[in-house]
């Protein structure tokens, strides 16, 4: 069997691995840090529950090899809250009523993240633009993207407000 060592940063924290070479990151996250938030749904690039940051960016972790995120940077749903409070995101999804089963939130909160990093105040249409690779078979797409623009506007006062 082939394997390969990574060293990345996940949600701040150096980590070296020595994996199976065909290991998705996905899998990386899941079996080798137990990091469960980052969902597998369809091993496909399609769902998007798989969603995390790399360096940043949102990519799906299945379509990811484990080797691809040596020396890189990577951010998963539970690197989102800090000091026991909730990412604006996480919150505002929570007072909008966008989740219902859970199962695509992770990956739906980590796109608008990188959203509202590159668009501090997005429009309907850059939100809709954001999460088109994010699937959600519950809730349908109003109460998210109500998520996303309370979430803009708490962020924005905590800027103010700093």
């Amino acid at each position: 069997m082939n394997e390969v060592t990574v060293t990345l940063t996940v949600n701040g924290q150096a980590h070296t691995v020595t994996t199976a070479a065909q290991k998705t990151l996905l899998y990386l996250l899941r079996d080798d840090l137990h990091l469960y938030g980052t969902k597998d749904g369809c091993r496909e690039g399609e769902c998007g529950a798989c969603t995390v940051l790399l360096d940043g960016r949102p990519v799906n972790a299945c379509l990811v090899l484990a080797g691809q995120a040596d020396g890189r940077e990577v951010v998963t749903i539970e690197g989102l809250a800090a000091d026991d409070r909730l990412h604006p995101l996480q919150h505002a999804f929570i007072q909008a009523g966008a989740v219902q089963c859970g199962f695509c939130t992770p990956g739906l909160i980590l796109s608008s993240v990188a959203l509202l990093e590159q668009h501090p105040h997005p429009d309907d249409q850059q939100i809709r633009r954001a999460l088109t690779g994010n699937l959600c078979r519950c809730t349908g797409y109003t109460k998210i993207i109500e998520a996303v623009k309370l979430a803009a506007g708490e962020m924005a006062m905590e800027v103010e407000h700093d």
